[in-house]
This record gives C-alpha cells, sequence and structure tokens, in this order.
C-alpha cells in the first residue's frame, strides 16, 4: 500500500506515526510517547497516526483521540479526516470516540449513568454554576443575613468540593493526593518507548 499521505513528514515523524502500525502482520500499536516542543508537530504526528491506524484496518471507533480544547478537537478530527479522504479515496471517515477530555467523559457518563446511580439527564455544574448553587443554598438557609454570617459561596466551594477532591479535609491536613494513583498497589505502567524528541 502506498502511504504518500506520508511524505510531509520528516523521518521522526513518520516513525512515530507508523510505530507497532503494520498492515500485513497486523495492528498492535503499543503505548508510545512523544516528547516534543511547541510548533514541532505534535498535532500533525496525532493526526497522522491516526490517519494511518484508519487506513491500516483499524475501527475508526474503537480508536480514542482526546484533547483538551474544543477548537484543538476539531482541528484534529478535520485533520484526520482529510489525511484519510486523501489516502482512501473519497470514503469520509468518522471519529466518534474523538473530541475533548470533558466531553468524551461526559458522554460516557450519560452512557452508563444507570450502571452508576445517576439519571442519563444528569447536569454538570463548572466551578461557577457550583459556587452560586452554594451561595442559593446558603440564602435559602437564611445563614445570609445572621450577625454570624455563614461562610460565602467560594469559601464553601473551596472547602466543600476542592479539597475533598484532591484528599485534604479540613482540619486534618493534606492527606494523600490523587487516591486513584496511590491505591494503584505500586505497579507501575510498563515502559513506553520514546521515538520523537524535539
Amino acid at each position: 500500500m502506498s502511504h504518500e499521505y506520508l511524505t510531509d513528514l520528516n523521518k521522526e515523524q513518520r516513525r512515530a506515526v507508523k510505530h507497532g502500525i503494520d498492515a500485513e502482520y497486523g495492528t498492535t500499536a503499543p503505548p508510545l510517547l512523544v516528547i516534543a516542543g511547541a510548533g514541532s508537530g505534535k498535532t500533525k504526528i496525532l493526526a497522522h497516526r491516526v490517519a494511518h491506524l484508519v487506513v491500516n484496518g483499524v475501527d475508526p471507533y474503537r480508536i480514542l483521540l482526546l484533547t483538551f480544547t474544543r477548537r484543538a478537537a476539531e482541528e484534529m478530527i478535520r485533520r484526520v479526516k482529510r489525511i484519510t479522504t486523501t489516502a482512501l479515496g473519497s470514503q469520509q471517515v468518522d471519529l466518534p470516540w474523538s473530541g475533548t477530555f470533558h466531553a468524551i467523559g461526559a458522554r460516557l457518563l450519560r452512557e452508563y449513568a444507570t450502571h452508576i446511580g445517576l439519571k442519563p439527564s444528569f447536569t454538570i455544574l463548572d466551578r461557577s454554576d457550583a459556587a452560586d448553587l452554594m451561595d442559593l443554598v446558603r440564602h435559602d438557609l437564611g445563614q445570609s443575613r445572621k450577625a454570624s454570617r455563614f461562610p460565602k459561596k467560594g469559601h464553601l466551594f473551596e472547602h466543600l468540593f476542592v479539597r475533598h477532591q484532591f484528599g485534604e479535609v479540613a482540619g486534618a491536613g493534606p492527606c494523600k493526593k490523587f487516591p486513584l494513583v496511590w491505591g494503584m498497589g505500586g505497579r507501575s505502567a510498563p515502559p513506553v518507548p520514546v521515538i520523537y524528541s524535539s
């Protein structure tokens, strides 16, 4: 199979894109860590790698492509579709598991909501919305007009959510942070090869 869609990549980028992908022997796609600075082509590598996976027979429904911002996610998906269209002809590729960490996380929560005791129509509040809701409850309970005022929304939010989330309980000082990481039984992940570094 011709890999003309990889010609605009340099040697290291091409090596990262092709890592663990072999059309003749199947696709194992082991973990890969790409360390590169700004403007070095990380987005280009990711888009080409996803496209290369699809071109070599990986089901697009089995590819998880995540980024932090909507803009970056849209750009990544646009690039992958452009590359795969060039490589496969007019076939349009759907990448249902591509987007932001928050969007895909919310989608998974909705999909499995009933399994974790939620209704699929739940609402996600951002920090500001949560603090405003705490303020409404404080006011409804009559705690905003007393001589010794109940804590304000920012302090309540910080105390009840942020500290609890990271394992810090009021008066107890910092506890072990990130319990899911600490609770892994001391096992470390298998080594990940570094192929591309700028």
